[in-house]
């Protein structure tokens, strides 16, 4: 389980870790001897009795700004790990708790309710609003905060079927170039001038997550992090991070990276149409809306920006969906520090003078692989609940007639003590555990939570190609102290197209597989 903290004011550190203790299910005498051992101590973190060499912790959740969350700790003792977890849980709803605009009793939600008064906000609001101006300024209005005006034109458009008139498009633009807000640095308020939706996705995430980085780097005995919400990411001390770019062209989880970059001390965001948009007839638009214009950006696939700042690789990932790739050159040659790898739509890769020094090449020591003639292509999403969740554990995998194991395709875990949970995968494959937390982050577009895609082009695990036959495809989850799920569906691999749609569960509520040439 995890803590729920909503307060938005500073928790100090004897309530917090009660609070996190709380979470973890821990007695309520275990709790009042702990806080107790602590204030007398005055230990502000907990403390690692026996610190040894540091290792590398990982943490998964789904559910998070509405998308999955990974943490990487690097520390010398795991309650220092699972410190730093609820540390950064806490962090991130105090900063949702503020900076949400999907959520209506936010503080920035009420603030909006406001009209032309000047309003005392939290110094986190202060600097997001004015971290708006500025890139609003630096970007020539292709980051806009009142970007929600198009994005609801938009949404009506799919609803009805019908493409916005001129007029139309014309009155948002109008609307998003009014003045939003007036920020006052002395009083540290803000007055809202406009009465149109406002929606901070632009960089918030990054925002969030720099923040949490340094919360928990703050933590004694934490030596290293990974940040990761959504494919947005901040690699923080001693931890160098191999980092796989997703494929727009290609998007399931495990097929073969535009690119592989290591990092360290840097972020890293990636933003990009090929995961969400609207659907009007059989036009696809992408999500990502041009304030200048009130119509989707449609020449730039996805943008990966690499820069010393979370917020700054946010929000340029964000503009250089939008601008011309001139225009976006020019941008990130004013910021020292800045590289960047823009995909277009027609599959056209533009990169910055110094992209290709952090780039690695592939050995193979990661499960993505280049697609082969045929392939399979796996759809499942995870059971959802409400609030965040721990993502369960799970294996998918490819068995012949024999029930012979041909294909691993995925493994994701954090615990290995865990792992005999995922019964049948673990009864046939054990000897191919590995150390999961050392496994490349991925950056990407950001994803649904709870759903993900994977692809198998038939070759086994050593490399080479399957012959025609019947295999078994298996998905595999475990929920720690939870619920199990075991799902097969049996495919003929002979190169003709086949779908199937897989029964769903308790832990897995859909399913499907589909052969494609």
């Amino acid at each position: 389980m995890e803590s729920n903290c909503k307060d938005n004011k500073q928790l100090t550190p004897i309530v917090l870790m009660a609070a996190d203790f709380n979470a973890l299910n821990i007695s309520r005498m275990k709790l009042l001897f702990f806080s107790i051992f602590l204030s007398i101590f005055h230990f502000p973190y907990p403390n690692p009795f026996s610190p040894g060499e540091s290792s590398i912790y990982r943490f998964n959740y789904e559910n998070v700004l509405g998308t999955s969350f990974e943490l990487k700790v690097v520390s010398n003792s795991e309650q220092a790990a699972d410190y730093a977890e609820q540390v950064a849980l806490a962090d991130i709803d105090r900063l949702n708790n503020i900076l949400s605009t999907y959520n209506p009793s936010s503080e920035v939600s009420l603030w909006q309710k406001t009209d032309d008064i000047e309003v005392k906000v939290s110094p986190e609001l202060f600097e997001v609003l004015s971290m708006f101006d500025y890139w609003n300024q630096k970007t020539s209005g292709a980051v806009n905060a009142s970007a929600g005006t198009a994005i609801n034109l938009w949404k009506v458009a799919e609803r009805n079927q019908i493409m916005p008139g001129n007029n139309e498009l014309n009155a948002a633009v109008k609307a998003m170039n009014e003045p939003l807000w007036q920020l006052n640095p002395e009083t540290g308020t803000a007055k809202k001038l406009t009465n149109k939706p406002l929606v901070l996705n632009s960089f918030v995430k990054s925002y969030i997550i720099k923040k949490v980085s340094e919360r928990i780097m703050g933590i004694p005995g934490v030596t290293g992090a990974v940040v990761n919400i959504g494919g947005d990411m901040v690699v923080a001390g001693n931890q160098t991070e191999t980092i796989l770019i997703s494929d727009p062209m290609a998007d399931a989880e495990n097929d073969f990276p535009v690119s592989v970059v290591q990092l360290q001390g840097q972020a890293i965001a990636t933003s990009g149409n090929y995961r969400r948009g609207f659907q009007i007839g059989n036009q696809r638009f992408s999500h990502i809306i041009d304030p200048r214009t009130a119509y989707p950006a449609s020449h730039i696939r996805s943008a990966t920006v690499v820069a010393a700042n979370a917020t700054d690789a946010g929000a340029l990932a964000t503009a250089f969906n939008v601008l011309e790739i001139i225009e976006s050159q020019s941008l990130a040659a004013s910021i020292p520090g800045v590289e960047y790898q823009i995909i277009t739509s027609d599959g056209k890769e533009v990169v910055s003078s110094g992209w290709t020094s952090m780039e690695i090449p592939d050995h193979g020591n990661t499960p993505f692989y280049k697609p082969g003639e045929n392939k399979l292509t796996i759809e499942f999403e995870l059971a959802t609940f409400e609030g965040r969740f721990r993502r369960p554990f799970v294996a998918v995998w490819v068995e012949n007639k024999k029930k012979e194991t041909v294909k691993n395709i995925a493994l994701w875990y954090n615990k290995p003590r865990w792992l005999p949970d995922l019964k049948r995968w673990y009864s046939k494959n054990q000897s191919l555990m590995q150390d999961s937390a050392a496994k490349a982050s991925i950056s990407s577009a950001t994803r649904s939570a709870g759903k993900y895609t994977l692809s198998w082009n038939g070759l086994d695990d050593s490399g080479k190609p399957v012959p025609a036959g019947k295999y078994t495809v298996y998905i595999e989850a475990a929920r720690e102290h939870g619920t199990y799920q075991l799902i097969k569906q049996e495919i003929d691999w002979n190169g003709k197209p086949a779908h199937f749609d897989m029964e769903g569960g308790i832990e897995i509520t859909s399913s499907s597989l589909t052969i494609s040439k």
